[in-house]
């Protein structure tokens, strides 16, 4: 029954929260295989504010066993359906004193392996030699977001504020939100926790005020394959 207040939840806010998918151990058994990793890939990104692993099941491949647990396939499988597939992958660790912070948006790129013309893909980027893209509409209703929480996160570390709904909206552009009709919510996750969502739902998050770290590892997921022979980056299945 829970679990499926959950996945109606998803489906009509945009997100949800599901607690005790990883252990104490479990946490600390993928926080030490990302420390003992070689930094100084060009993947890798670091600064005072923001150190973060693109591509980075591809980067970490040891992490792999240690996320994909039991609770969690469990969980892809219920939400999802059994033929989902990771498109992308990013381990962010916001430090104790960051003053990164993120203004409200909505995840409108997908990571793909060249570039070509085709219809409704559009505003194409390159970093550290990987392509984006925004895709036409219908690829990114499809998408799926899975954050893994390695921290106790709240508004005072960069927990995530959305608005629900918005992710109904399409393309909503933040400087039209109309706050008198709109309800923003911060997403509390517990360490250990995941946040499901889709990324089109309106997102943002806030600077660090409590001197705690907030490690999270970005997950996407999809089931559709791409036209044209393109293909996605970092398909994993």
């Amino acid at each position: 029954m829970e679990r499926a207040r959950d996945i109606s939840g998803l489906v009509e806010n945009g997100f949800t929260i599901v607690e005790d998918i990883y252990s104490q151990e479990d946490t600390n058994e993928i926080l030490e295989v990302i420390d003992a990793v070689d930094k100084a890939k060009p993947t890798f990104r670091k600064s005072a504010d923001l150190f973060a692993i693109r591509q980075f099941l591809k980067e970490v491949p040891e992490a792999i066993s240690l996320v994909f647990n039991k609770r969690l396939t469990k969980v892809i499988s219920q939400f999802l359906g059994e033929n989902y597939f990771v498109v992308k992958s990013i381990y962010f660790d916001k430090p104790e004193a960051s003053n990164w912070y993120v203004s409200y948006h909505q995840d409108l790129t997908i990571s793909v392996d060249r570039k070509r013309n085709l219809p409704g893909f559009t505003s194409w980027t390159t970093k550290q030699n990987q392509y984006a893209v925004q895709p036409p509409l219908e690829v990114l209703e499809n998408i799926f977001t899975v954050r893994v929480h390695l921290d106790d996160t709240d508004e005072n570390n960069g927990a995530l504020k959305v608005i629900p709904k918005s992710h109904m909206k399409k393309i909503y552009r933040p400087q039209t939100i109309d706050w008198s009709s709109e309800t923003e919510v911060t997403c509390c996750v517990k360490k250990g926790g995941i946040m499901v969502m889709k990324p089109l739902l309106l997102h943002s998050s806030g600077r660090t005020v409590n001197n705690k770290k907030r490690r999270v590892i970005h997950l996407e997921f999809s089931n559709c394959e791409l036209p044209g022979e393109l293909e996605w980056a970092e398909k994993l299945n």
